[in-house]
Formats: C-alpha cells, sequence, structure tokens
C-alpha cells in the first residue's frame, strides 16, 4: 500500500513535477483533494522558514504527514532578487507575465546573466520536521522562449542546455530541475526511514 502524503500546494503545476519524480512510490494528496482551501501566508525572508510555515500549517490542520516547497529565482546582479517573491515579485496577484517583465526590465543592459533557482522541501513525518534543498545554475535571456513550464521558466536557460525551462518537456527539465534535486534527497530519506 503506497503511502499518503499531503503536499502543501495549491499549484497544480508543482504538483504535476513532484508525482512525475515520485512515479507510483507515494500517494500525493493535495490540498485540494484534502479538502482544504486555504492560502498559507508565505510572510517569511527566506525560502526555508517559507517552507516550513506551509508544512507546519497543514499539519497542525490535519495531523498528517505533509511536505511543502517553497521556490525562488535568485540573480546575482540583482542581489538574489526576486528570491522569496519570486511569485509575487510585480505585486500580490502571482502575475508571471508581469513578473517576467520587472525582470527583464531590472536587467536591461546588464551582462551578468548569472541566476539559479533554489527549491526548498519541508518534510513533516510525525511531526519532525526535516529539509532538502535543491539548486539549479543558469543564466536569464534577454526574452521568452518556449511555452511549458510556468513562472520564469521561459527566460531561464539551464547550464548545459541550450533550451529554456519552458522550450522542455518535463523530461528533458527533469534532467536539470532544482525541484527534481530537492525530491531525489527527499525520496532517499523516505526509502530509509
Amino acid at each position: 500500500m503506497m503511502e499518503k502524503l499531503i503536499f502543501a500546494t495549491n499549484n497544480q503545476h508543482k504538483v504535476d513535477e513532484i508525482r512525475y519524480v515520485l512515479g507510483n512510490t507515494f500517494d500525493i494528496i493535495t490540498l485540494k483533494d484534502a479538502g482544504i482551501d486555504i492560502d498559507i501566508p508565505e510572510p517569511h525572508d527566506t525560502l526555508e522558514a517559507n517552507a516550513s510555515e506551509k508544512s507546519f500549517t497543514i499539519y497542525k490542520l490535519t495531523n498528517n504527514n505533509c511536505f511543502s516547497e517553497d521556490t525562488g529565482l535568485e540573480v546575482d546582479i540583482l542581489n538574489g532578487e526576486p528570491g522569496v517573491k519570486s511569485a509575487r515579485y510585480a505585486g500580490e496577484n502571482r502575475d508571471f507575465a508581469a513578473n517576467i517583465d520587472k525582470l527583464l526590465s531590472n536587467m536591461k543592459g546588464l551582462t551578468n546573466r548569472t541566476a539559479h533557482f533554489k527549491t526548498v522541501i519541508s518534510i513533516l513525518l510525525n511531526g519532525k520536521e526535516t529539509q532538502f534543498i535543491g539548486i539549479c545554475e543558469g543564466i536569464i535571456i534577454n526574452e521568452r522562449k518556449g511555452s511549458n513550464g510556468f513562472g520564469y521558466d521561459a527566460v531561464f536557460v539551464p547550464n548545459g542546455s541550450e533550451k529554456t525551462f519552458a522550450q522542455m518537456d518535463m523530461e528533458e527539465k527533469n534532467e536539470f530541475s532544482h525541484r527534481k534535486k530537492a525530491m531525489v534527497k527527499l525520496i532517499a530519506f523516505l526509502h530509509n526511514t
């Protein structure tokens, strides 16, 4: 019997990516599947603290094992922006087209385009938290390319590729993905627990 884990997110794209990586190892229950209709606050100034906030919120509500993740795009020349504000970079309404517009505007004329995606996963098993981090280094290009993925995928090219994440299918993206790297650590942990 597969172990059930609640994934503390309302983002279907993230759910799809996680399920793709996990395969049939675990039964991933979304907040919607669990009948939870809340927008969990992300009030902290680190990805680690926001990931904890989300998993502890759901654990307290359900008393079920759960995990969450927080991901940010950190651009070196912008001192790590947008970082924890990645989803709300251009405002509270989480408009990724506007977020990309703001990012490209802030980087106009800059030659240092290095950046990385960072994912922090927080899992709570029987009330005990463990965190896992995955990082994907790359660059920000000057214009959008591709229509797959979400967020900043259309302007991010991972090191070792000539394609943006948005030009890749799920299998290609997972060769580089920050979220996959964190998930691999999570899966190894779960198999040894």
